[in-house]
């Protein structure tokens, strides 16, 4: 709910990703709101970016990029008390007639790297804050 540049940042390679902040190591609360047609920033002014198209909170959402050639999907699927994975798809329609299709290449084999990194910097996280969690001691 809270990834993008401005927000909480990409857990990826931050000097690259997120204009060199560091990505946020704990969830905002300012950032848990999202709502259909939001922009899930890109860019450094928080304007360009992919829309948030459709979500059921806490399961999955689904972003667009606004010419519609691209989607982004991420889903939390449990896989017991203790476990849930993450698993994320990113969707691109290439027009091989555009000078952009040069540029295809290059987003396919940087993007493995990013996202590798994305997703273990939210593994590293998510863990991090289950063992906080259990860790703490009980109030009554």
């Amino acid at each position: 709910m809270q990834i993008g540049v401005g927000r909480a940042g990409w857990y990826s390679y931050d000097w690259l990703d997120n204009l060199g902040r560091h990505s946020a190591e704990r969830i905002m609360p300012e950032f848990q709101h999202l709502a259909v047609g939001d922009v899930i920033p890109l860019s450094p002014d928080g304007k360009h970016g992919n829309v948030v198209k459709a979500f059921d909170s806490n399961r999955w959402m689904l972003w667009g990029d606004p010419a519609g050639q691209a989607t982004w999907y991420w889903g939390l699927y449990p896989v017991d008390e203790q476990q849930t994975r993450l698993i994320t798809r990113v969707r691109m329609r290439y027009r091989w007639t555009s000078l952009l299709a040069l540029f295809n290449p290059l987003v396919e084999f940087t993007d493995i790297a990013m996202m590798r990194k994305c997703m273990l910097g939210i593994k590293r996280r998510a863990e991090a804050a289950a063992s906080d969690s259990a860790q703490a001691p009980a109030t009554t």
